[in-house]
């Protein structure tokens, strides 16, 4: 997998931009981000907190055989957040440390940082990434995780030989 285009989708998650209410900012910054690190994003969707849609919609991109899913949203303490948990529902396995380093290099300048939920995991071949709904904490996530999401990629897709980094 190492020289062949990554691709990626985008899943904004949240009640208010699935109505049309307001406008979806943390998506758009995600999936340009995505492109900035060399992903071919093939989908940028917006759904609402939903649990069942927002696991059906997992299902069907790692069907799809896209490499890595990126979710923005529902990951606080409110009650109708539960991206979290919709990606629990379809992963097969979860990787921990990728919510840790993102909570922990943010909660020193921002407590707060301390309540979000987001998790990640994989099924099948695809990496899904959970990130908070606000831009900048999609901006600084993403910062956090880049240097590891080729090695991840390359992991998930079989490709285990340890070379220099």
């Amino acid at each position: 997998m190492e020289n062949t285009v990554r691709t990626a989708a985008v899943i904004t998650v949240s009640d208010s931009a699935s109505r049309g209410e307001r406008q979806d900012e943390s998506g758009p910054l995600l999936a340009s981000l995505l492109r900035e690190a060399g992903f071919e994003v093939r989908h940028a969707v917006v759904v609402p907190d939903d649990r069942a849609r927002i696991a059906a919609r997992l299902r069907a991109l790692s069907l799809e055989g896209v490499h890595l899913v990126a979710t923005t949203g529902g990951t606080g303490l409110g009650p109708r957040d539960v991206t979290p948990e919709a990606t629990r529902d379809v992963i097969e396995r979860e990787i921990p440390g990728i919510g840790e380093a993102m909570r922990a290099s943010a909660w020193p300048n921002k407590p707060h940082a301390m309540l979000s939920r987001q998790t990640a995991g994989i099924r099948g071949q695809t990496l899904i990434v959970n990130f908070p709904g606000s831009p900048r904490a999609v901006e600084e996530g993403f910062r956090v995780i880049a240097p590891i999401l080729r090695h991840a990629l390359d992991l998930v897709a079989g490709i285990t030989e340890h070379r220099p980094h």
